[in-house]
């Protein structure tokens, strides 16, 4: 199948944002935002977790409970995340890079699902992850979720109302081709906000530390 023009851009952009983000959290090495290669360490568990400030939500083990001003903990397995029910919090609670990160792997994936799966896939079925090298492998498997969903949108999907199903946007209202711009732009401000993250950890303390 001939991918549409108009979907080109949208996916070189998808595939650059996520491979820029996955080098920034595993490195060895990641791009200055100039193509000159910079040295980045691998995420760890610590810096994973790091609560930077206070009431901070994050990813945490189902038997602990949800953080402060969460009031549940979503995802299967033995970890979850901080969430609330609608409206939430104001202002909104700082979250962590592990609840960033869990974040997107779970719209993307779930994505796929509503776009060429089941259609059923909800939040409770996301398996969330408690360590940092699990959930930078579930970040990559999640984005070719959702690029092998992509890569059989024609123009008719790319114009269609609702093509994605997903059930915790807009996307049932949306011809698709918003959607997948949507995700692009998830995929760049939350990849910038964990960008920054890593930076605040490695400085946290002053120059010395």
């Amino acid at each position: 199948m001939t991918t549409p023009a108009r979907l080109i851009p949208l996916l070189e952009q998808f595939d650059w944002a996520c491979e820029r983000l996955t080098h920034r959290m595993a490195g060895p090495t990641a791009d200055s935002g100039n193509g000159t290669d910079v040295e980045v360490g691998a995420l760890t568990d610590a810096e994973y977790l790091w609560e930077p400030v206070k009431d901070c939500w994050s990813v945490r083990r189902h038997s602990t409970g949800p953080g402060p001003g969460a009031t549940a903990l979503t995802g299967s397995g033995d970890w979850g995340r901080d969430t609330a029910p609608f409206p939430h919090p104001s202002p909104p609670p700082f979250t962590t890079l592990a609840w960033r990160l869990s974040h997107l792997s779970e719209l993307l994936v779930l994505r796929a699902d509503h776009t060429t799966g089941n259609h059923a896939m909800t939040r409770d079925d996301y398996r969330v992850v408690g360590d940092a090298a699990g959930a930078v492998a579930d970040f990559e498997a999640s984005a070719a979720a959702w690029r092998s969903a992509l890569a059989g949108a024609d123009d008719t999907a790319l114009d269609t109302v609702g093509h994605s199903t997903y059930p915790y946007g807009s996307d049932p209202e949306d011809p698709f081709i918003d959607t997948v711009w949507w995700v692009n732009q998830e995929i760049l401000h939350h990849g910038a906000e964990i960008a920054l993250l890593r930076d605040l950890y490695r400085a946290r303390g002053g120059a010395g530390a």
